[in-house]
């Protein structure tokens, strides 16, 4: 994998670049569809591809092992070829799951076992064999084993538990540096910042993770309930010491302001179930502002989804239908949402890059700040 910088914003801390890598190129400030199953839900590949524009999709190793299972997966020729997808793709390590099964997991310095949401089963995931399970579904970036911390979140819990995460990164790198890819491409290995809220620890932890010298960095444990300012303070202490070199890459994050404001703080990389999630329960996001296709307000509105056209889907179907659509619980209008929310937050990146390049990106990202969280 290759990062090139190729311009830096003058008013912001903003970056226009691309990561190369051996399934294709990937131009940054980029946000990634979240596949947590191999599956963007309701989207084939192609519609990715050719529709919404994605460049790279996030799969998630706690699910793929479990279901199909690594067997299937290997047979297959690795992730990509088991689901057709030609370009780049990312996998977590479980992590995040770990946060999640709160009720079902059992944290020690070894590692991880906790119960399948499936059946009940235990597992146990150590550093180690998170790295061996991501080797074996052949991600092009793979990610360190951690522990996210929830909040709020007691500074002595925090501390404790970055510093276990760094005892992990060493083995993960250990374990990285000993195995040799699956199939005939290079993987990279991104570690992840975590620290919680605390300042001082989200410096040691950039600190510390910098000093393994890998292709890229993470930063993890945000987006789980603080405050956005915090958010932002956090995002904007970590990437002032992060290397400018390498891609960063905030996990989990967000809405499609969250996205504007981490991109000026210096954020390169972003993935989020937000508008996936939110375009199956009739939330769409536009240039205009969010609108609740639910409502009533739209049930004869023949206007296009989004005026300004960001997706392909505002030239073909109305407000009022795709309201129809979600009142009869018809599968056709969450795929019709689907499609345009991730188109949406595609355009929104491409806005940004185009922005960089022109050397306008922070005075229209003030406006779109102001506009794209507005409840129409």
């Amino acid at each position: 994998m290759k990062f090139i910088l190729r311009q830096k914003d003058p008013k912001s801390k903003a970056r226009l670049g691309e990561i190369q890598t051996e399934h294709g190129t990937i131009e940054t400030p980029i946000f990634m569809p979240v596949g947590t199953s191999g599956s963007v839900k309701g989207v084939h590949q192609h519609e990715l591809k050719d529709d919404t524009k994605a460049q790279i999709i996030l799969g998630n190793t706690y699910h793929l092992y479990l279901r199909p299972g690594l067997d299937i997966i290997q047979n297959a020729g690795g992730l990509h070829k088991f689901i057709g997808w030609e370009k780049p793709m990312l996998t977590d390590s479980g992590g995040y799951q770990v946060y999640s099964l709160s009720n079902n997991r059992k944290i020690t310095e070894k590692g991880v076992e906790f119960q399948s949401h499936i059946d009940g089963s235990k597992h146990f995931f150590t550093p180690e064999y998170a790295i061996d399970i991501q080797r074996i579904i052949g991600a092009d970036i793979i990610m360190a084993f951690d522990e996210c911390t929830p909040y709020p979140c007691e500074y002595e819990y925090a501390k404790k538990s970055m510093h276990m995460t760094h005892r992990w990164l060493k083995r993960c790198c250990e374990r990285f540096n000993l195995t040799e890819e699956k199939y005939n491409y290079k993987q990279s290995f991104f570690p992840i910042v975590q620290g919680s809220i605390y300042k001082d620890l989200r410096r040691q932890s950039a600190e510390k993770i910098i000093s393994f010298e890998q292709d890229g960095y993470a930063i993890g444990g945000l987006s789980v309930g603080e405050p956005h300012d915090l958010m932002y303070e956090m995002t904007e202490i970590v990437s002032s010491i992060l290397p400018e070199e390498k891609p960063r890459y905030l996990m989990g994050v967000g809405t499609p302001s969250n996205l504007l404001e981490n991109i000026a703080l210096g954020i390169d990389m972003f993935d989020c179930v937000m508008p996936t999630r939110n375009a199956r329960n009739g939330m769409l996001f536009t240039s205009e502002g969010t609108i609740n296709i639910r409502n009533n307000k739209w049930k004869d509105d023949h206007s296009k989804i989004d005026p300004n056209g960001t997706s392909y889907v505002d030239q073909t179907y109305s407000k009022a239908y795709l309201r129809h659509l979600f009142t009869n619980n018809e599968l056709l209008g969450k795929q019709i949402a689907t499609l345009h929310n991730i188109r949406f937050y595609m355009w929104l990146m491409e806005e940004s890059r185009f922005h960089l390049s022109t050397g306008n990106f922070t005075n229209w990202k003030n406006k779109m700040v102001r506009k794209i969280d507005i409840r129409l």
